[in-house]
This record gives C-alpha cells, sequence and structure tokens, in this order.
C-alpha cells in the first residue's frame, strides 16, 4: 500500500498558489478569512476540511515554509530500511487545487489585536481566526553540551526530512562494531517518530549490516509506552544489542560533548560513533510569539481546540496542552477536524457536531512485527478526557503482528490523503 502522493499536481501546482499569494492579502471579497500556520498533520488537515466544506465560502491561507511535507510518522521506517525518503513526502498541491491558498513563508508574529501575521517575506495576512499547529521546537539546555548548532554532529532527526537524512548517513557510515548512542526526551514528546521505535529500527539496520555494533539508550524516564512489547522484541530479535538505561540507573544524569562524539551517562564518558539527541519539547515558536502558550505549551479549550488565552486563535497537535491525548499525527488530525468544524459553524452559522477524539499509534520492531496502542477521547471542561484504550499484548501470533504493521501502513495512506487531497 505504498504512497507517493507528489505526483499530484506537484510542486508546479504549490508553486502557482504561492505565485497567487498577494490575492490573499487583499479584501478577500467580504468573505470570513482563516489563516492556518503550519502544514502537518493538524494544519493542513484543517484547512483543507474548511475550504472544502464551506464550499468557498471562507477564505482558507495556509502559511507553510516548506514546499514539500516529510512525515514524522513512519520516518523510523526509512531509518531501519523499509521505506525511502520519497516515501515520506507530499506536496501541498493537492490543498492548492481544493481552494486553500498556500502561502510558502515563515510566520514571523501575529498581531492578536490587528488579527493579522507577519511574513517574514513581508508583509502580513488578516485573519478572523487563527489556526496555529506549527509543531514542536527545543527547551534551550534540556541536555547538557547540545543546542541547535550541534544538530549536525548530533542530529535529533524529531522533524522531518533532512534531519531523519543525516541520522540515517550517520547510522550507515558507523564502523564496524561501533556504537549508536541515543537521548531519549522526557514527557510530554512528540510521537511519531518515538524514540523506542527508533531505536528498534535501527537495531534491525545494524543487524543486517552491522551485526557486532550496540545501541546504549540514556533515558531520563523510568518507563515508557508500550514498554513491555518493545522489551520483548528487542530480546527477541536484537539479543544483546540494546542496552536502556532508565531513570533509576542514572539515565536522567546526561551529558554530551558534539566535538569529542562523548557521551556521559551518571559520571561515566562513552565515545560513540553515532548520537541522536532528543531533548525536551516545548510548542513551536509562533505560538509563544502569539502569546498563547503557558509555560511549554499552548492550552486550549477541549471543545473546540481555542486557545485558552483568545477565542480566535486555536492550536492543534503537538503544541497543545489538551489533556490526555499523545502529541501524534493521529491526534493532530483527528483535533483538526473538531476545529475545522468549530470554526465554519462560528463563521458561517453551520452545524457544530460534539467533539470527539481518537489515536492510534502503531510502531514496528521488526519485519512484520507491528504493535500498537490507542485510545478515544471527549471533551469536558477541563480537558480533552481519555475514555477507553487499547494497546497490544506480548507473547501475540506473527499473524497478528503482521495484520497490525498492515493496519498501520493502510493508516498512512489514508492520512496523507486525508491532509492533502
Amino acid at each position: 500500500m505504498k504512497l507517493n502522493r507528489r505526483v499530484f499536481i506537484g510542486t508546479s501546482a504549490a508553486a502557482a498558489a504561492t505565485l497567487a499569494a498577494p490575492s490573499v492579502f487583499a479584501a478577500g471579497h467580504g468573505k470570513p478569512r482563516v489563516v492556518v500556520v503550519g502544514g502537518g498533520a493538524g494544519g493542513a488537515t484543517a484547512a483543507r476540511y474548511i475550504a472544502k466544506d464551506s464550499k468557498g465560502e471562507i477564505n482558507v491561507t495556509l502559511i507553510e515554509p516548506t514546499r514539500m511535507y516529510y512525515t514524522c510518522f513512519f520516518s523510523n521506517l526509512y531509518l531501519g530500511g523499509f521505506k525511502k525518503i520519497d516515501d515520506l513526502g507530499h506536496s501541498y498541491g493537492g490543498l492548492a487545487a481544493g481552494g486553500v491558498n498556500v502561502v510558502h513563508d515563515w510566520a514571523t508574529g501575529v498581531d492578536r489585536d490587528a488579527k493579522t501575521v507577519a511574513l517574514a517575506g513581508g508583509g502580513s495576512v488578516p485573519y478572523d481566526k487563527l489556526i496555529l499547529s506549527p509543531g514542536i521546537d527545543f527547551v534551550d539546555g534540556a541536555v547538557e553540551g547540545w543546542d541547535l548548532s550541534a544538530q549536525n554532529a548530533m542530529p535529533h532527526a524529531y522533524k522531518g526530512g533532512s534531519q531523519t537524512e543525516l541520522l540515517k548517513a550517520q547510522l550507515m557510515a558507523m564502523p564496524e562494531g561501533g556504537t549508536f548512542a541515543m537521548v531519549a526526551p522526557p514527557n510530554p514528546y512528540r510521537c511519531p517518530p518515538g524514540p523506542y521505535e527508533r531505536v528498534s529500527m535501527v537495531a534491525h539496520y545494524l543487524k543486517a549490516n552491522n551485526p557486532t555494533a550496540k545501541i546504549i539508550v540514556a533515558d531520563p524516564k523510568a518507563k515508557f509506552s508500550k514498554q513491555g512489547l518493545f522489551q520483548e522484541g528487542w530480546a527477541n530479535h536484537y539479543e544483546g544489542m540494546v542496552d536502556w538505561i532508565g531513570e533509576d540507573f542514572g539515565g536522567g544524569n546526561v551529558s554530551v560533548d558534539p566535538n569529542a562524539m562523548t557521551v556521559t551517562i551518571d559520571g561515566e564518558e562513552t565515545s560513540v560513533d553515532v548520537c541522536n539527541v532528543i531533548p525536551a519539547m516545548k510548542a513551536g515558536r509562533i505560538a509563544e510569539l502569539a502569546g498563547v502558550t503557558d509555560g511549554n505549551w499552548a492550552p486550549v479549550n477541549a471543545a473546540d481546540m481555542s486557545s485558552k488565552a483568545d477565542g480566535d486563535v486555536y492550536v492543534l497537535g503537538d503544541a497543545a496542552s489538551q489533556g490526555d491525548m499523545p502529541k501524534s499525527g493521529f491526534s493532530a488530525n483527528s483535533q483538526a477536524k473538531v476545529c475545522a468544524n468549530a470554526v465554519r459553524g462560528a463563521l458561517t452559522g453551520s452545524k457544530v457536531f460534539p467533539a470527539k477524539f481518537s489515536n492510534t499509534c502503531w510502531s514496528l520492531i521488526d519485519t512484520n512485527d507491528g504493535v500498537k496502542v490507542g485510545a478515544t477521547y471527549e471533551a469536558t471542561e477541563e480537558k480533552i478526557a481519555k475514555v477507553d484504550g487499547f494497546i497490544s499484548a506480548t507473547g501475540e501470533s506473527a499473524d497478528l503482528r503482521r495484520a497490525t504493521y498492515e493496519e498501520s501502513e493502510g493508516w498512512y495512506a489514508g492520512i496523507t490523503a486525508d491532509m492533502f487531497g
């Protein structure tokens, strides 16, 4: 069920949408204006659904600097050799063809009084409703010795595209018997690309290409999602290769030296050949610039994803502090549909349905060894609250694990079509 949607209208349509962008800044012909910042699972979905369901009644502008979106979900499978990088890339041509004004630029500020979004290229875009879906940035100083200037030596690979390609190149260049280290993030963190699926995919690659190599994981957490499933898989498929060092054993006391390529865990320094540093995370910078964050994240009202700081601003996906949902692409897509329905209703008087949310996170441990965890959620006054959930069990049959992996492939095809049209 391989999917490559770049064939569909492609960069020419996206470029045409950009060239047409000045018309966005004009009067808008009296239509209400929605501006969406960030073209990932939350932003692209919201923009597409508002444009599609309003049938031209709302002027929708998507601001996204990149012309190709590379999904973080399934990027670990690229590291493991199950996907090519082009499998992860998607253009914005389908959104442009569906009536979304796609502007390829950086949003550099929000004036909530004037209701405008400033662009790096100059000028600003007016809005009646603003949707922010900027993903994540990293907390300064979260890992001693590491900052963004070190991301080429010690990549985070937590934003899709070039960082993912860099980590794969470093993995392929590891010397025989070398050491791959990961500094895992504290909660909450974007998933996927989940750190523990990444460990599994790195181990899969090394087992086939560098079987005497070792993997060290320094983790500030005492436990992690699907831990029993991953540790069962590591024991079954990669015996002796993965050394997970959790909080109880000093996994949170870590520093790195990108110049010397060393990792120090609880006072013990180790030379490494590749080091994947995944720092603590926070909402993408534009949410902070807009003044809708409280600490690292942006609090929202569960019923419609509106900001608690401003009812005309909405925050989706990884950047939002919303309650029980994980920071996943599935979650962002689910939240975007609730938000799109609410925004369309507010601007056109159309029916608004009660908010319902769902999420599933799949992980691949080895070939056809797929596992998952998920839940359904409802909006309460306080937060998005979990209603019920499910998780794969240890000891499942090979047929069930294969079916779980195949299910994830179907989901990938479905969500990318849902996002980009």
